[in-house]
């Protein structure tokens, strides 16, 4: 009996479902409309859907592997948990203080985020470690109790437990969260030396309180979907994409649901990544856009790059590349990514200025654009794209969905044309135009604010409506490759069947490797005591001097970093052993965050395998400075270098799926009938900006084209869940996997 992996993506407008036979790679999609009042309904009739289509028995299913939003959406829409926090006594208010950083320096009208706890239920603990984790105080149980009685008579639904310097020694906070769990043992509870144990008590705290704000909401929606799948008799493992491109199963979703808030646009990149790798592409530009915003990441030598810190829940529209201090900063693996409201319902209005916009507000799925013809009446980016002859009416979502030219005209011209004294042709291109805009300054931040040209790069295109605007972005941005993959609207869904379970551990080391790249001379001065950043007088962030043989000789240094691994080791194969039938061969992978001394922030570079050793530490300097140069521009010879944070990542690797390959043409060798010609499905208007006019060009059905098959823009490509516009002064070529890779002339 074949068996199956099915992987389930909730996005702002559609929910994708992917089913690959894991022998023969057959893939099958679906799509239907996200249901926003109860995710949980979309991802079911998506589940029903597949079954549908292929009627597979529920055992056949080996696991489904999920993308969802449902975390970060609980932060932008406001959350609604109540949430209490044990904090270090005199230091209550450190959500409320945070961080200095304002989004946008001169804007009168900018709001503070709402702290995640009020005030009132934020709570001091007599309790006080030194930055040694050496007890000061030793901790008030009794105030514990009083504390969590509290807040459980105040009706608070979860429990923050954060003390000063926990993360170098997590007793006191161990002990506090014992308490807790008995005295109020229904309350979920977000631990942050469990959550986060990092140095800088705000993100810290900012991180264990954003965990707490969505356990509730998570553990109510994983319990929905397992007792839904179950009674459909479907009994897989159940996995979650984290945001560091990894899954984890259902209970450590509960648990640690802040390592899925970016678990949705996450696959898109996982998919460009094993896409690039398997095409013998090193670098490229991942570009999902769907039906309400564009994601851009970033993919180097077949790997995604990952971010260490970055904020969630920001409603703030500020242009790309601001906007920080406007969320909840959370310290936690993810893959960096840019992203913009710039998606196929992304609405199109003029503002008091009379500029053209179009987004960041979305039509969503309800009502949606108004050629979706359920109630929308504001234009949007699909609105101007079915005017411009880009979308077939009749063939959007393979026919599922009749599109309404009609009412995509009157909205726009109401609302666009007519106040700009523009023909709707016109109209519908400047709406596109500007959207393109504020895709291309996304790719720009990714890239070259990273120091990479994009003209090194390919872009991998998809997304419901990625390879519509593809092309013109690589043409803006001289990228010479554009690949879009096979089923490009549900690449993302694909992605998830392509990930690895992945676990993530840190600890906070901080030492001092001599500017010379030797490490442990005396200096006069402990790690522990360099200038944090720049946010004021935190208590974590002191400066005292100590004596200098605190600092210890690489030997010493070595064998600590050592033992921080052993133990990372241990409980990485614990955690892994649990998922044997799922996944095959392990790896554990190395790192450190490094920064020069005095810095506020941190790079982080891989160590070697094997033993740390002296030799690996003095390795240590070529690679930060390589980093450096790369991110910065520059470097600083005689600085030292100081070690902060230590992680590994332990990852269980998924059996890769065999590449169904593409079809290839049964046609005669002379007297014609070869080529693309066979898959002309008709000419169609397109209205082309060079030209300034609609000219006939070809349509080409995808499904038809074989492997070798090559066709000149401008052209549409067209299948079930996405149209590509192959611009003028591009060609496009089917491969032997049928991905469709366009190059420039």
């Amino acid at each position: 009996m074949p068996t199956y992996r099915l992987g389930i993506d909730i996005g702002g407008t559609f929910t994708d479902g992917a089913l690959v036979d894991e022998d023969s790679g057959e893939l099958s999609i679906v799509k239907v409309l996200t249901t926003p009042a109860n995710p949980a309904e979309g991802f079911m009739e998506a589940v029903e859907q597949a079954q549908q289509k292929t009627g597979f028995p529920p055992e056949a299913l080996k696991m489904v592997v999920h993308a969802t939003t449902i975390a970060t959406n609980a932060l932008i829409e406001g959350n609604k948990t109540r949430i209490g926090m044990l904090a270090t006594e005199g230091f209550r208010d450190v959500l409320e203080i945070g961080y200095q950083t304002r989004p946008r320096l001169y804007d009168i009208f900018q709001k503070k985020p709402v702290p995640l706890v009020p005030r009132r239920w934020s709570i001091g603990i007599p309790e006080r470690l030194d930055h040694h984790g050496q007890v000061l105080k030793p901790l008030d149980e009794a105030a514990v109790e009083r504390a969590v009685a509290f807040l459980k008579a105040e009706g608070v639904e979860a429990l923050v437990v954060c003390f000063l310097h926990s993360y170098i020694n997590p007793a006191h906070e161990q002990r506090a969260a014992e308490i807790a769990r008995a005295a109020f043992p229904e309350a979920f509870l977000s631990v942050s030396s469990e959550v986060c144990p990092e140095f800088r008590e705000f993100p810290r705290a900012s991180t264990a309180a954003v965990n707490a704000a969505v356990m509730p909401v998570v553990s109510r929606y994983v319990d929905d979907i397992q007792s839904r799948l179950a009674a459909r008799k479907i009994e897989a493992p159940f996995y979650i994409m984290q945001s560091n491109g990894g899954v984890m199963n259902a209970e450590a979703a509960r648990d640690k649901p802040v390592f899925m808030v970016e678990s949705g646009p996450s696959a898109g990149v996982i998919a460009a990544a094993a896409l690039a790798r398997e095409m013998g592409f090193d670098n490229v530009i991942s570009f999902d856009m769907g039906g309400t915003t564009a994601k851009v990441g970033l993919v180097r030598g077949g790997q995604p790059t990952l971010s260490t810190e970055y904020e969630v829940g920001s409603l703030s529209h500020s242009p790309i590349g601001e906007g920080k201090g406007s969320g909840y900063p959370v310290r936690t693996p993810v893959i960096d990514l840019v992203e913009v409201g710039a998606g196929g319902g992304s609405l199109a209005w003029i503002d008091p200025g009379g500029s053209l916009r179009t987004g960041p507000q979305s039509a969503g799925a309800e009502p949606g654009p108004a050629c979706y013809g359920r109630g929308g009446t504001r234009p949007t980016l699909t609105d101007a794209n079915l005017l411009l002859g880009r979308l077939n009416a009749d063939y959007f979502l393979g026919g599922q969905l009749k599109l309404d030219t009609a009412a995509a005209r009157a909205a726009l011209e109401r609302e666009i044309a007519a106040p700009l004294g523009l023909e709707i042709e016109r109209a519908a291109q400047g709406v596109v135009d500007i959207a393109n805009a504020g895709m291309i300054a996304a790719m720009r931040l990714i890239s070259v604010q990273r120091g990479y040209d994009p003209r090194d790069f390919s872009l991998v295109a998809f997304g419901g409506a990625g390879p519509l605007h593809a092309g013109a972005l690589a043409a803006e941005l001289e990228i010479p490759t554009v690949i879009v993959p096979p089923s490009p609207g549900v690449a993302s869904a694909v992605g998830l069947l392509m990930t690895d379970i992945r676990h993530e551990f840190v600890a906070t080391r901080r030492h001092l490797l001599a500017a010379g790249g030797a490490g442990g001379e005396d200096s006069g001065h402990s790690a522990e005591n360099s200038a944090e950043n720049s946010t004021g007088s935190s208590a974590e962030n002191s400066a005292e001097t100590i004596p200098g043989n605190i600092l210890a000789r690489n030997e010493a240094i070595a064998a600590d970093l050592n033992a921080v691994f052993s133990g990372f080791e241990e409980r990485a194969e614990a955690l892994l052993a649990g998922d044997r039938e799922s996944w095959g061969e392990t790896s554990l992978v190395r790192s450190c965050d490094l920064r020069y001394k005095g810095q506020s922030h941190e790079l982080q570079v891989v160590l070697s395998p094997g033993e740390v050793g002296a030799a690996a530490l003095a390795r240590l300097r070529g690679q930060f400075e390589e980093a450096h140069k790369r991110a910065y521009g520059y470097v600083a010879p005689g600085d030292a270098i100081e070690m902060v944070n230590l992680r590994l990542t332990a990852v269980g690797k998924l059996p890769p799926l065999p590449r169904k390959r593409a079809r290839k043409a049964e046609r005669a060798t002379s007297g014609g009938g070869g080529g693309p010609d066979a898959a002309l499905k008709e000419q169609r208007p397109l209205w082309l900006k060079e030209e300034g006019r609609a000219v006939d060009c070809p349509v080409y059905d995808r499904y038809a084209l074989c492997a070798g098959d090559a066709l000149d823009g401008p052209a549409v490509v067209e299948e079930m869940d996405a149209s590509t516009v192959v611009p003028g002064g591009f060609s496009a070529r089917l491969d032997d996997y049928g991905n469709l890779v366009m190059t420039r002339k």
